[in-house]
């Protein structure tokens, strides 16, 4: 019998009793959930004071879908099945996928990619009309004996050395060299399945569930770490790359799971020292915990405990993670083709609130969004206040996801207008302002300052011996890359990863700046990549200049953590933009470092010196995106053709908008225009 939990969903608090009358041995394993007892709906009862989602009573479901519940207006009951989750056989490898555990469930996880199932076909009929296969058919198929070629007598002393090394079997003279080639080439295979194989079972070993449903991962999950602090907590960003990983192996639920609760979540009265931020903030993480019933003797219930930033070191609010959630919704339809969860009344809410906080109308005149320090995956104090490139990066992207998501009507007709004009203003101030090369850098050391005109070339009144030395000597004749931030009187010319990854990823830089930053990253690679990929910043705060900017932070010294770190968890995301930009050597090349030391060095949050030789000095083992990062890199490498369903290209309509009227200042054409220029050029070279 399948069993099933009810989850409340509503836009006001949710909330979904069960009596926890049983135990879960094992989400992965074959048992199906037991249970002794089953208690009555108690959806009909609402608390609307309670700070926590909770769940009590058994529900009975048998299907996927809605039900009519007694909770009351604009309440539904969302019943879904769990007791087969992670019970299924894949065919076609990452292709199709069917439970075991229930006869209505067959999902086609790639229903926009051209099926190349029949292309791997064993059947002979699917290769009839293949030249290579016709060859070997007439000629005899597998029983045409092999050539055998004469022994040549010769007094050339390297051919007898290379003779020695052959053997005759069955009459075939057979070299060992090769037979020696293939053994390797096996057993480097054999690992790397090992190695797979390792990475599935601790991705599925941290898997959280709430009320017997799977709906996140833990930070991390070592178990030598007697003091977790939060790293045994689900976090959203965090999660990204294990709800990749999920998906692209065809395990869809979990990512929908996680979707709707932390979408519940949002609605949540948030309050630090008296004063709630916006209606629209997602929390950085939430924790499932087990609390006694009141007034039941012995019964317990489990709740979701969010933490939006009034926990957090600093008590900064994660303004990335209502970005990634939207990237992660976006990404959820391209790769299973359920578009039904975007149509959802409670999911369309939740991005126009989300978008709502981000477009709100404010005292900065530019595009890019104002953040403080720590409020993005770099979330301890490194100077990255203001506009920092990773947060405009990752607004760009949710920005194009919401563009595509949302449905327009006469209520969110002004939404979408007010995304239009804010794409275009942001892309042409980061195309414009952000982006350094040797070109860029040579202008900027020519600044005048002070230039109060309307007409002025140094805008951001940028003085010229803020161009750090090192710079100068590091900088590459071919390539550049986008700056870590700008504000008046300030550009901070440290290299951000994760940033110039999003900008390639999202088309924010133009097709040239992109291939820029691989050139960057390529030229540079034992600055930015060495002995593990990838440096989350370069170079590293050092002496005065990191006792000012990060307070003597012990934990972010020169190299280490956010302060120069190496984090393999940005391998998928490097994998991403060199598959977009037809370079996926590169990615190989980083991958196979990675897949070298991450298991045997009990895959580490991150690592530290200036090659990334050591593993963290306060870096946690069993990282739970490191490892996702990992297996989600190795799928997309294999599986290309899904990586395309989670890029952007270069969008013509918003070339078209241009609202700098650069033309009136005599300042060099717009860069939309360039970028349109460019690629008209090389689609006719193309061509």
């Amino acid at each position: 019998m399948n069993t099933s939990s009810c989850i409340g969903v509503s836009t006001m608090k949710p909330f979904c009793r069960i009596w926890i009358g049983y135990r879960i041995s094992s989400i992965f394993g074959g048992s199906h959930v037991k249970s002794s007892n089953y208690g009555r709906n108690n959806l009909s009862k609402s608390h609307y004071k309670s700070v926590y989602h909770r769940c009590y009573s058994n529900v009975k479901c048998q299907e996927m879908g809605y039900s009519k519940s007694v909770a009351g207006t604009g309440r539904r009951a969302f019943c879904v099945s769990h007791s087969s989750w992670g019970q299924s056989a894949v065919l076609a490898k990452n292709s199709f996928r069917i439970d075991k555990g229930s006869s209505k469930r067959g999902v086609l996880v790639i229903p926009r990619v051209g099926s190349d199932i029949r292309n791997h076909s064993s059947l002979i009929e699917s290769h009839v009309n293949e030249k290579g296969f016709e060859k070997i058919y007439i000629q005899g198929g597998l029983n045409v004996k092999p050539l055998v070629i004469e022994k040549i007598e010769t007094s050339n002393e390297n051919v007898v050395k290379e003779e020695d090394n052959r053997v005759e079997v069955n009459g075939t003279t057979v070299d060992l060299g090769i037979l020696k080639d293939l053994n390797e080439n096996v057993t480097a295979e054999r690992e790397a399945s090992e190695i797979e194989k390792e990475a599935w079972k601790l991705l599925r070993d941290s898997v959280v569930s709430y009320c017997g449903n799977p709906v996140g991962t833990v930070a991390a999950n070592d178990p030598a770490d007697k003091q977790p602090l939060n790293y045994d907590q689900v976090f959203i960003r965090d999660f990204v790359p294990s709800a990749l990983a999920f998906l692209l192996n065809g395990e869809q639920e979990i990512v929908k799971n996680f979707l709707l609760h932390t979408l519940q979540l949002q609605s949540w009265e948030k309050t630090v020292d008296c004063y709630s931020p916006g209606q629209g903030l997602m929390p950085a993480s939430f924790k499932v915990r087990t609390v006694p019933l009141d007034g039941s003797d012995g019964a317990f219930e489990e709740i979701l405990d969010p933490d939006f930033g009034e926990s957090a070191i600093g008590r900064v609010a994660p303004v990335d993670s209502g970005l990634w959630w939207i990237i992660l919704l976006r990404a959820y339809g391209k790769i299973t083709g359920d578009y039904a969860l975007q149509d959802r009344v409670d999911v369309q809410t939740g991005i126009r609130l989300i978008l709502n906080l981000c477009l709100a109308d404010g005292f900065d005149m530019f595009p890019s969004l104002l953040v403080t320090d720590g409020s993005c995956m770099i979330d301890r104090r490194m100077g990255i206040h203001g506009h920092p490139l990773e947060i405009q990066a990752l607004f760009y992207a949710a920005l194009r996801c919401s563009r595509e998501m949302l449905i327009v009507n006469d209520g969110t007709k002004d939404l979408v207008a007010a995304i239009n004009n804010r794409l275009s203003a942001l892309s042409f101030h980061v195309r414009e302002y952000y982006w350094v090369d040797m070109k860029k850098i040579n202008e900027i050391y020519r600044y005048k300052t002070e230039e109060y005109s309307a007409d002025a070339i140094n805008k951001f009144n940028i003085y010229p011996d803020q161009i750090p030395s090192w710079l100068v000597d590091w900088i590459p004749e071919e390539g550049g890359y986008l700056i870590g931030n700008l504000e008046p009187g300030h550009m901070d010319f440290r290299f951000f990863t994760l940033g110039n990854l999003w900008a390639i990823v999202s088309s924010l830089g133009t097709t040239k700046q992109n291939e820029g930053i691989l050139n960057l990253i390529e030229a540079k690679w034992d600055d930015l990549v060495a002995h593990m990929p990838l440096k989350i910043c370069y170079p590293a705060l050092e002496y005065e200049e990191w006792r000012i900017i990060t307070g003597s932070d012990p934990k972010n010294t020169p190299w280490s953590y956010h302060n120069g770190g190496s984090w393999p968890t940005l391998l998928w995301q490097f994998t991403l933009a060199c598959i977009k930009m037809g370079r996926p050597e590169l990615a190989q090349k980083a991958f196979a470092l990675a897949e070298q030391r991450l298991s045997v060095d009990k895959w580490p949050e991150y690592y530290d010196t200036r090659s990334g030789r050591f593993i963290g000095k306060q870096s946690r083992l069993n990282q739970t995106w490191t490892i996702a990062g990992f297996l989600a890199s190795k799928m997309l490498l294999e599986n290309p053709e899904k990586a395309s369903l989670l890029f952007w290209e270069e969008d013509y309509e918003l070339l078209e908008i241009c609202v700098c009227a650069l033309s009136k200042t005599g300042r060099k054409k717009c860069s939309r225009s360039a970028a349109r220029s460019q690629n008209m050029s090389n689609a006719e070279d193309i061509s």
